[in-house]
């Protein structure tokens, strides 16, 4: 008589992990919505190891009225490299970080991207857009720094940095999916 019991808590047990397993694949989805990698590659030029990336972007309406009404977006761009040990976590040998700034200026009708202290102004919001969403050339490291015989992987991340919205923007933004805007994948280095 014992054992229905014991198998509904079973099956239970099992659902409620169904239930998290697919809690946690919607919530990658979610995080990864409106954003493809259509281009990553990592390279050799000049001594370093450079990274290409280019990435199509579907703003969710929520944000675009946002950037119409004036409001400075930002998006980030990371580029971790790491080699592979068998013994304990993987190394990190570099980490870089490009962040833009993408903001409308309502008296001249144009969209100014910051990078850093360089400034540049386009006509439309999709110009503006495809110079955040692409970068080539993007130097990660030193190819010194790297070891011959040893395997590499970069992990790279590209997503719109809600930390940088003014303050009463961020009250309640945990919860919405439009803000959830990113992509994140890992790419095999090949060294010679």
């Amino acid at each position: 008589m014992r054992s229905p019991p014991v198998r509904r808590r079973l099956l239970q047990g099992l659902g409620l992990w169904m239930l998290l397993a697919w809690l946690a694949v919607g919530a990658a989805l979610v995080q990864a919505q409106g954003v493809e990698l259509t281009q990553l590659q990592v390279g050799r030029g000049d001594g370093a190891l450079t990274l290409e990336f280019a990435a199509r972007v579907t703003l969710p309406k929520a944000v675009e009225e946002a950037m119409t009404r004036g409001v400075p977006v930002y998006f980030v761009a990371q580029a971790t490299l790491r080699r592979d040990r068998w013994y304990w976590r993987d190394e990190r040998v570099a980490r870089v970080t490009r962040s833009w700034r993408v903001v409308y200026q309502a008296l001249t009708s144009s969209w100014r991207v910051g990078l850093g202290g360089l400034n540049q102004s386009y006509p439309t919001l999709a110009e503006a857009m495809a110079a955040v969403t692409r970068s080539a050339g993007w130097r990660i490291a030193d190819l010194s720094q790297l070891e011959p015989g040893k395997d590499y992987y970069v992990e790279f991340s590209w997503r719109l940095d809600t930390t940088q919205l003014p303050s009463p923007m961020q009250i309640g933004l945990g919860g919405q999916a439009d803000w959830a805007l990113g992509a994140e994948r890992e790419l095999p280095v090949e060294l010679p």
